[in-house]
Formats: C-alpha cells, structure tokens, sequence
C-alpha cells in the first residue's frame, strides 16, 4: 500500500485507448503513487500492458473491447467484468488481496442530452442491483459518470457545436439524475465530502469547466475516506481529455 493502513484508489479516463500516449499516462499515474487504477477507455490490452509497465506495476486486466481495466502496483484476488442487460459499458469489479475495499469500476453512456441521462439511470440502477450483495461492506463506485452532480452547472456555449445540436434537440434541458440516484442508493460523493468548496472539475484538460470523474462509498464507511483530489498537473493536460482522480481509503 502506499501509505500503511490506506489503499490509494485512482480513476482515470485515458481517451480513445491511449495510444502514443502511454508514457504521458503513465506518467500522470505514477505522480499520483496509486496502488490500483481503475481505467476508462481502455479496450486494447496491449495498450494497457505499456502504461502498466511504463508506470511500474505489476499486473493489469483489460479485454479487447472493453471500456474498463485495470493496473495494479499489489496483487489482485479478483477481476471480473459485468454486463447488466440495459448497459452499454461492462461494468469492472477489481478485489485487491490486501484490503478490505471491493472496487466497481464505471464507465456510463456519454452526450449531455435528456435521453441519454435517462440512459444513465437506468444503466446505475443496473449496476446498483448487480453489487447488491455487497452493500453492507466497504466498496467503491469510481469512474466517469458523464453527468453532473446536483447544484453544478453545464455551461452550453463551451461544449462543442454536435454536443450544443443534441443538448437542443433532447429540449435543451437536462434534468440531472444520475448522481442523485447514487446519493439517494446511500452512497457519499467522496471528493465532495472532503472538499465541499472546491468545484473539482476534471474534463477537458485544456479548459476544465465540468466535473465527470467521480468516487462514491456507503455512507457508513464515509469516515474511512482520508483524502479525495483530482490530479490536474501540468503532466496531465497532454495525456488525456480527462485529468484523474484519487481517494486515499482507510482499511
């Protein structure tokens, strides 16, 4: 572990794959001394395999196709992809051997239209009944959720013109129900929790305006969460569209 008695958890959006930018990605990874990295956009293996090497870990778990994978610095006991029947994106259950936090990694529809919110809810809800089993113990929801947590704000005019076209099309109005769906469920939005000022945005790198990339735990374990941050270093702008985000877990 990186610090004794913590497990340092990273999520990370690595854009299209990755590929010629493994090394930046590793890069950016490493900064943050993580022991498992829950990935986004990773469907070559092969790609996966560099950054895990260029980084220094020391197993990984990707599938051709995927969007979800994995990089571990400690061994893993489990890794298994879900695919709930409404879901588009599996969702990647990774099981470290050395603590007691169960990881969900998810990666939910994309566009900022009412439909495909609507898309989203349903595909959380999924995912909600798949890890139902494990309610009751410590566990994680992270990843990119492509929407936006209640009270933030969606500046149309900066998205791109296709994105402002279907905002238009769905009505121009998205009732966000994503995020107040997980917080009702009885899960804490760690970063919010830790940092209730900061607005913690973390896509795109070269204009953060709008916070995708979430970490979520049971109420009931919400004391355990140490430290929650987005990794918005210089390293980071060249890597991805999305800067990572961390959460420091107390075992």
């Amino acid at each position: 572990m990186s610090t004794a008695g913590l497990l340092r958890l990273l999520t990370y959006n690595i854009r299209q794959g990755g590929h010629g930018r493994e090394r930046a990605i590793a890069a950016t990874i490493a900064s943050a001394n993580p022991d498992v990295v829950l990935l986004q956009e990773a469907r070559v293996p092969d790609q996966v395999n560099r950054i895990a090497d260029f980084a220094g870990f020391r197993q990984f778990g990707a599938r051709r196709g995927e969007s979800l994978a994995f990089i571990s610095r400690a061994p893993v006991e489990h890794a298994e992809w879900h695919k709930p029947r409404v879901s588009r994106h599996a969702f990647l259950e990774v099981v470290p051997a050395a603590a007691t936090w169960r990881l969900f990694g998810v990666h939910l529809s994309a566009v900022h239209a009412a439909w495909t919110e609507q898309r989203r809810v349903f595909e959380l809800r999924a995912l909600l009944r798949a890890i139902a089993a494990h309610q009751h113990g410590p566990h994680v929801l992270t990843g990119d959720f492509n929407t936006l947590a209640p009270g933030e704000l969606l500046d149309p005019r900066k998205l791109p013109a296709r994105l402002r076209a279907l905002l238009w099309l769905s009505g121009g109005q998205v009732r966000w129900r994503t995020i107040q769906t997980i917080l009702d469920a009885g899960y804490r939005d760690a970063f919010r929790q830790v940092h209730p000022d900061l607005v913690g945005s973390t896509f795109p790198t070269w204009d953060p305006h709008i916070r995708l990339d979430y970490l979520f735990v049971p109420t009931g374990f919400a004391d355990r969460v140490a430290e929650c941050r987005v990794i918005d270093g210089a390293e980071g702008r060249e890597a991805s569209d999305h800067f990572p985000l961390v959460g420091d877990l107390r075992n």
